[in-house]
């Protein structure tokens, strides 16, 4: 978050208080086309719960994402109505090119 510049004049969401809504979900699903792609697969719980020996379906990837905040990748930031899941260096990259157009 330091390398993008985050500070307090961005609005910022603490999952842990404030968890994720279905409707928050659901618009960070439609932008990246999969409840998957948001998922967390370092996250304890889903070794713990043995995840990693299912098959997951989309729906159980929405399930379990509203249920337990650390399913959730992150940071997810929205910039201009985009979303960046993550904080992979592509994804790093991204984010500070969408700042570029902003500024």
């Amino acid at each position: 978050m330091k390398e993008i510049g985050v500070d307090d004049t961005w609005e910022q969401q603490d999952i842990k208080i404030h968890p994720v809504t279905k409707t928050q979900l659901d618009e960070m699903r439609n932008f990246t086309n999969s409840y998957e792609s948001l998922f967390n697969r370092r996250a304890q719980k889903y070794k713990t719960l043995g995840l990693k020996d299912k098959q997951l379906t989309e729906e159980d990837y929405k399930n379990y994402l509203l249920q337990e905040y650390t399913f959730l990748k992150r940071p997810v930031v929205k910039l201009n109505n985009i979303f960046f899941v993550g904080n992979s260096k592509k994804v790093v990259t991204s984010i500070l090119k969408e700042l570029d157009t902003i500024n």
